[in-house]
């Protein structure tokens, strides 16, 4: 079913919410080069030794790790780094990098020795990252990781049959709403509409809704709502492509009739923008990600419930995502990273992780953990994940997030014709493939 591909993944992480409840980008800082002492421009060897008395991997005498991680999460992380200083005796120091930043900078720093030791992956770049050799198989640990891991975490951070990642997080979108303007999250897209009507004042910044509408990551939802998906076969087949084909031009032209409600172009929409705007009351309902949650604790009275159905009666499908650490073929310190991806990714630290950040966790027993299980907001983003798929992780889909956004800034912006923008963009789209076929 091309609307929902890889819904078996979907359906094995929506059983392991189901049995926990049975069971009771945005930084703009700038840095230094990463990792200046990894000098070597030669990969790890593939497999860490363990030169300990015991089981459990030894770091490397004078061993000291870079991490890379995005602005909202270094003070989760700098705690994990300390945590593991006391435990292992090794250095960690953190470096801003934004999430969607990582994996280019990964292409170029690592080769050359300045990439971080350890960093964060969505899923979906990990194909391109495991052509160029620039990740280490998650070995030592896999069986470990394996066992405590939902399924659909495991499978995402796998290449080829090969597990390279140490999950952190599960997370898709959802609507958050502002429940001293909004008792209750509206159920239609129709009754968003209604509600911003009445809302909205422009002269005063003040909007029913918004979402970053020139981002694809959050414009899919008008594609696969009606029927329009990214690849064919499960999102492995780019020969197949489906971001211009019927559906995907209804989608869109329902997107582009809701600039009535949010008249600002999509420069104008960014993540820092719609976050103070919601905090600051003037915006009603904010799509927005897991990652928000630490925003807006304790500032806004806010729930976080599933998408409004589209007015063919269809639910948005949006996209999901597995987000783990791995570790950079290049590090001088292959046994140190691998422990830090392992001692990061254990129930612990994930539930520290979601306390301090509001991420869900991918390891079954944080899921279980009363505090995961009992949190509305965790439920209302499960309840979408429901209705999600997972991004493609072939490497094709790197050449379909720039020219994504640009049909969606183009429709949107300047009202162009929806069919041709999209005939447009979907050849753009095959060409980029081709070339780097």
């Amino acid at each position: 079913m091309k609307m929902k591909p890889w819904f078996a993944l979907i359906l094995a992480l929506v059983l392991a919410f189901s049995l926990a409840a049975c069971g009771g980008s945005n930084a703009t800082e700038e840095n230094d080069a990463a990792g200046g002492d990894q000098a070597s421009a030669e990969p790890a060897n593939q497999e860490a030794e363990n030169t300990g008395e015991t089981d459990e991997l030894t770091p490397e005498d004078g061993a000291k790790l870079v991490v890379w991680e995005s602005q909202e999460e270094k003070p989760f992380i700098e705690e994990v780094g300390k945590r593991f200083e006391e435990k292992y005796g090794v250095p960690v120091t953190v470096e801003v990098v934004p999430g969607g930043d990582q994996g280019g900078r990964l292409a170029t720093d690592g080769p050359a020795g300045l990439a971080a030791d350890i960093l964060t992956l969505p899923h979906d770049q990990i194909g391109p990252a495991v052509t160029a050799t620039l990740l280490l198989p998650n070995d030592i640990h896999e069986e470990e990781t394996r066992n405590s891991m939902v399924e659909a975490a495991i499978t995402a951070s796998s290449y080829d049959g090969m597990l390279y990642g140490y999950p952190k997080s599960v997370e898709t979108y959802a609507l958050f709403y502002n429940k001293d303007l909004l008792p209750e999250a509206p159920k239609t897209w129709d009754e968003v509409i209604e509600f911003s009507k009445t809302f909205n004042d422009v002269n005063n910044k003040k909007y029913g809704i918004m979402w970053e509408v020139g981002n694809f990551y959050f414009g899919h939802i008008f594609f696969s709502g009606f029927g329009g998906y990214v690849f064919g076969d499960n999102g492995t087949n780019p020969e197949d492509f489906g971001l211009n084909n019927e559906g995907s031009v209804e989608g869109l032209k329902f997107m582009q009739s809701l600039k009535e409600i949010l008249p600002v172009n999509t420069g104008d929409i960014t993540w820092d923008v719609k976050t103070q705007l919601f905090t600051e009351g003037k915006l009603a309902m904010n799509i927005d990600g897991p990652w928000a949650v630490s925003s807006f604790r304790d500032k806004v009275n806010f729930g976080v419930a599933p998408l409004p159905k589209f007015p063919n009666g269809k639910d948005p499908i949006s996209f999901s995502g597995v987000k783990s650490y791995y570790v950079n073929s290049y590090t001088k310190y292959p046994n140190a990273a691998k422990l830090f991806a392992q001692f990061a990714s254990s129930k612990e630290i994930q539930l520290l992780n979601h306390e301090m950040t509001g991420i869900i966790p991918a390891n079954k027993e944080a899921n279980q953990d009363p505090v995961i299980v009992d949190n509305p907001i965790v439920s209302g983003f499960s309840q979408q994940f429901v209705n999600s798929t997972p991004m493609p992780s072939i490497p094709a889909m790197r050449d379909v997030w720039e020219p994504g956004a640009g049909a969606l800034t183009t429709v949107w912006n300047d009202g162009a014709d929806v069919k041709a923008t999209l005939d447009t963009n979907a050849n753009t789209i095959k060409e980029k493939i081709k070339a780097a076929q």
